[in-house]
């Protein structure tokens, strides 16, 4: 597996809320996580930065080689749950917290696998044979009103509700986790971002910026684009090759 990772403020905020971090586990086995935080004046740094450190002791932790698929999914939304718990605590007992939260997109890539659990507007994409799919479903108000038929998908990418998240790590003591396991063969291309990424730079615009395959420019082309269309919000961009 080969993996190249970028993370930029942007061209408007004056800091940067993300936070990511990937790591590699016996068995030529990867893990990444992306988290998208929010809430307060340095709510949202610290919610993203507890929820990637929660879920990288958790997954570093747990594995064990040759663990099942359900076991596998079992231990992302572990990490997930042990995460949203330790950010909600720590906005529920200090109030210049309260409110803050994080979006989270985490997987792990074993031989042919990919597993992807996340909550939020943060998403996971694969390229295939050039082929780029979006296999995350975003928990957004605005998601919600597309899958309801009440806006069409393109209406949705100027909507002014687009940045109203429906889930997310730390806001209420519980929190449900989407979980996707779909095929990564050889040549496939596993991309992570934030809303910054993908409220900048269209879809077809990504699988453009990942056409030729040099895996470790991704993130900075990617991070690059974002801020040349705008810029608006934090840029994380973690990508993954076989």
């Amino acid at each position: 597996m080969k993996i190249a990772a970028k993370t930029d403020k942007g061209k408007v905020r004056e800091s940067n809320q993300d936070a990511y971090a990937v790591g590699e586990l016996p068995g030529e086995v990867v893990w990444a996580v992306v988290c998208d935080g929010m809430g307060g004046a340095a709510g949202g740094n610290i919610a993203s930065a507890l929820a990637v450190k929660v879920i990288s002791d958790k997954i570093s932790a747990a594995y064990r080689e040759n663990m099942s698929d359900s076991s596998i999914k079992n231990m992302l939304h572990s990490a997930l749950v042990a995460a949203n718990i330790e950010v909600y605590d720590m906005a529920d007992t200090q109030p210049e917290l309260h409110g803050m939260g994080t979006t989270v997109v985490c997987v792990i890539l074993k031989d042919d696998q990919v597993y992807i659990a996340h909550a939020g507007d943060s998403r996971a994409y694969i390229s295939h044979n050039g082929d780029l799919e979006q296999v995350t479903v975003d928990h957004s108000l605005v998601q919600d009103l597309v899958s309801k038929g009440k806006i069409t998908p393109e209406e949705a990418l100027n909507h002014p509700n687009k940045n109203l998240i429906t889930r997310a790590i730390g806001v209420d003591k519980s929190i449900e986790i989407d979980f996707n396991q779909i095929d990564f063969n050889e040549n496939d291309m596993l991309i992570l971002c934030t809303d910054g990424l993908s409220n900048f730079v269209s879809t077809q615009e990504i699988a453009n910026e990942i056409s030729d395959g040099k895996y470790y420019a991704f993130a900075d082309r990617l991070v690059k684009k974002a801020n040349n269309n705008g810029g608006g919000d934090n840029i994380t961009v973690v990508a993954i090759a076989r």
